[in-house]
């Protein structure tokens, strides 16, 4: 495929390393196959685009599930995650990477989307982010890439680098690649099944939508309901769906009693036997009430895993007792 991209930086080392394609097949599938065809230096350098990273990595893992590499280098990106993937389903081809490779690879694309975002490159913004989810997987990407650079904007927002239509068109692209990152594999049977929302008020939904796919990807049955619902909605969602638990993300603080008044008749109205989750950049603001009504209150994406990992054994729990 022929690379038409003026970004081209990287060494067939890097590339190797980020692939997890050894160099000399590398240099042997663009020789023979043209499955990518990187630029060079004026030193005569081979140099290689994210873009092709994440198509040497799609086929690596294509190849190793049997595919020719003769039949597939010609293919598209989008036709290649779908060959591995499946239509639709969650990519995360990490192959090989440590916590630090990731922490590295997510740092310098964080400088590139911020780069897009500021120069209103909606186009690149949403090329940078397909080729992150495919090197770094769904939960790195939300946590080392996506997480830092909203809270970057955030920040660039307030002081004015930013305009709020940056912020915005950001934020379309993230919800735009919700189906990349959701997990679409069937839920098992018997699967605990949650609710998220915002509070009523908090237009924001980013921080809810990443927590109803991070409970996803640990195998909950996910319910999202989007922003700004009154506690009585949220709550006849639970009646609906049988719910176990539900999560609610706090954005933006304000002086006004609406939140505090809000969680409190949602707590009473889903009763003690469902959990109530409560994160987001502003949900310190009110650590007074969650504590008042025994709110689990999310300190970091791990600790969100440990208590839908200890909620989810409560519910295995429960459904044997009741056999």
């Amino acid at each position: 495929m022929a690379n038409n991209d003026d970004s081209a930086q990287y060494l067939i080392s890097t590339v190797s390393k980020r692939s997890g394609v050894k160099s000399d097949l590398v240099r042997a599938w663009e020789r023979r196959y043209q499955a990518v065809t990187p630029t060079r230096t004026t030193g005569g350098h081979r140099v290689y685009t994210d873009q092709d990273i994440a198509r040497l990595k799609l086929l690596n893992q294509a190849t190793n599930n049997g595919h020719s590499i003769s039949q597939i280098a010609q293919l598209t990106l989008e036709e290649l995650k779908k060959l591995v993937n499946g239509e639709g389903e969650n990519i995360s081809l990490n192959l090989g990477l440590n916590n630090s490779d990731k922490a590295f690879i997510a740092e310098d694309y964080i400088e590139k989307c911020y780069a897009a975002v500021l120069a209103f490159d909606a186009r690149a913004l949403e090329a940078h982010f397909e080729n992150a989810i495919v090197e770094l997987g769904t939960e790195a990407f939300i946590e080392t890439l996506l997480t830092p650079l909203l809270t970057i904007i955030g920040e660039r927002w307030r002081t004015g680098e930013l305009r709020p239509v940056h912020e915005h068109m950001a934020s379309s692209i993230i919800r735009s690649l919700t189906y990349i990152l959701r997990n679409n594999n069937p839920c098992p049977e018997g699967a605990p099944r949650m609710i998220v929302s915002t509070p009523i008020g908090q237009l924001h939904e980013l921080g809810a939508l990443l927590a109803a796919i991070m409970a996803e990807l640990k195998g909950w049955e996910v319910t999202y309901l989007g922003a700004n619902l009154p506690a009585e909605e949220i709550a006849a969602a639970v009646k609906f769906t049988g719910a176990s638990a539900v999560t609610i993300s706090i954005s933006f603080s304000t002086d006004d009693h609406l939140i505090p008044k809000e969680l409190r008749r949602l707590k009473k109205l889903i009763g003690h036997d469902v959990a109530l989750i409560v994160g987001g950049r502003a949900a310190g603001h009110y650590e007074t009430v969650l504590d008042e009504i025994g709110v689990l209150n999310i300190e970091s994406y791990d600790h969100f895993r440990r208590i839908l990992d200890h909620l989810a054994t409560q519910h295995r729990q429960q459904r044997l007792a009741a056999k």
